[in-house]
């Protein structure tokens, strides 16, 4: 009778398979598997392009680094998710919070026909055409909204829109929090 030599090769395919699985799985059963961390949290905030949005006021390291809490918040006309949180902008932007915007990836007319016809919550806007900025800070996709402190440190990231339970039970109790201190 023959010794029968299983071949290296057809053991593979299954380890490799097994080692996927046991990342999946682990990956899913983190502690939450929705929150992107930002590698700046409690760092200084990146620096911010001081090209404005033609017609609205640059962001200045003055404002980056006043003594209040301030969002810097990135969007796009083209992004719906952006259109779906402008409303809650607004009323963020009514209730005395700063949000600086940073509009990347963008074409500045359509930019700014729509804060014209939307409202501008904003008190500066940034223009990042190339998306060096969003870069920069480790943007993902729009919008992106991050809590700056009083030191210009960034103190939460949030990915995606400004709307839901998502923004209830992660945003607004980490603005209450910036705000209380």
């Amino acid at each position: 009778m023959k010794n029968k030599r299983t071949p290296p090769l057809i053991i593979l395919p299954p380890l490799i398979f097994l080692g996927l699985a046991t990342l999946f799985i682990l990956g899913i059963k983190r502690e939450n598997p929705n929150n992107l961390p930002s590698v700046f949290i409690n760092k200084s905030a990146p620096t911010i392009t001081d090209v404005p949005l033609d017609g609205y006021n640059p962001v200045s390291i003055d404002e980056i680094e006043s003594p209040n809490i301030k969002l810097v918040n990135f969007w796009a006309s083209w992004c719906p998710p952006c259109r779906a949180e402008h409303p809650k902008l607004l009323e963020l932007s009514e209730q005395g919070v700063q949000i600086i915007g940073v509009n990347f990836n963008d074409n500045k007319n359509n930019a700014s026909s729509y804060l014209q016809e939307s409202g501008n919550p904003f008190t500066s806007i940034a223009f990042d055409p190339s998306g060096k900025t969003a870069i920069d800070w480790g943007v993902t996709a729009p919008p992106e909204t991050f809590i700056l402190n009083g030191d210009g440190l960034v103190i939460f990231r949030f990915a995606g829109p400004l709307v839901g339970t998502d923004y209830e039970n992660r945003f607004e109790p980490a603005l209450k929090d910036a705000l209380k201190d």
